[in-house]
């Protein structure tokens, strides 16, 4: 894993201790959209060094992610 990666996930596991809205931490501190962070550690929970580095909070974010319906489409652009 990249420090860049350690740093996203080391994030995850503390942001709920963070004063004010998680959006601007994630600005703040990883210097990262928000979209672009959520991009990322979804990625990240599915790699198993992931895994072995941070077994609880990857764990956590899984089941998590299993429980949360999957977005539905709005629709797509037919640009033929």
């Amino acid at each position: 894993m990249t420090d860049e990666e350690h740093d996203i996930m080391r994030f995850e596991s503390r942001w709920w201790r963070l004063a004010g809205s998680k959006d601007a931490a994630i600005r703040d501190e990883l210097g990262l959209a928000p979209t672009r962070y959520y991009q990322r550690l979804h990625q990240l929970i599915g790699r198993e060094e992931a895994l072995a580095a941070y077994p609880t909070l990857v764990n956590r974010l899984r089941r998590r992610a299993k429980r949360r319906p999957a977005r539905p489409t709005v629709g797509t652009l037919n640009l033929d």
